[in-house]
């Protein structure tokens, strides 16, 4: 963000870094809690480490009203569905944290029921790792998230197991798009 001062007092800027500015300190955060690191969530928003001093401190209800996901625990193939559907009713702009290694890799639950990875599913723009993540990862992650909306910067890719993009490379391994929407597809 830039700002030019004069000797008068007056204040420049450009709009589009002082709407980035103003969105980086108004995030209306939607949880998405499905297991243990729900827990490391509300730890972090509460008095202790206290998020609403990065503009993140009030969640929303609603996927409607929300413009950051918050993935949080393990995600099975049949809460895949569920979980595309409330990406695709946010408004944008929007942004997705992964939070927890079960959100972001499937964790140690390497079988047939659990997605391995969230970014299969939707586009992630922070991925916080841990089991279950300390509360200073996550305002790190919070922080790393802020950055990407004061530039406007969004993840709009899957991972793409041609290109090996959209997914760190460390996180790839034998999992593809098309395995999980075979897998969803032959669900019941």
């Amino acid at each position: 963000m830039s700002f030019l001062s004069s000797p008068t007092g007056f204040l420049t800027s450009t709009i589009k870094d002082a709407l980035g500015w103003a969105r980086k300190y108004s995030i209306f955060q939607y949880p998405f809690v499905t297991a243990c690191c729900g827990m490391e969530y509300m730890s972090t928003a509460a008095s202790h480490y206290d998020v609403d001093r990065f503009g993140a401190g009030f969640p929303r209800f609603s996927p409607r009203q929300s413009d950051v996901l918050f993935v949080v625990g393990t995600i099975s193939h049949k809460m895949a569905p569920v979980l595309k559907t409330i990406h695709d009713q946010m408004c944008e702009p929007k942004w997705v944290v992964a939070f927890g290694v079960c959100t972001c890799t499937g964790g140690f639950y390497d079988n047939y029921s659990t997605v391995m990875g969230i970014d299969t599913i939707i586009p992630v723009d922070i991925y916080i790792p841990g089991c279950p993540p300390r509360p200073e990862n996550v305002i790190d992650g919070l922080m790393k998230l802020q950055e990407k909306i004061q530039k406007g910067e969004q993840s709009r890719t899957l991972y793409d197991p041609r290109t090996k993009t959209g997914r760190p490379a460390e996180l790839s391994q034998g999992y593809s798009i098309e395995q999980h929407i075979k897998h969803i597809e032959s669900s019941p």
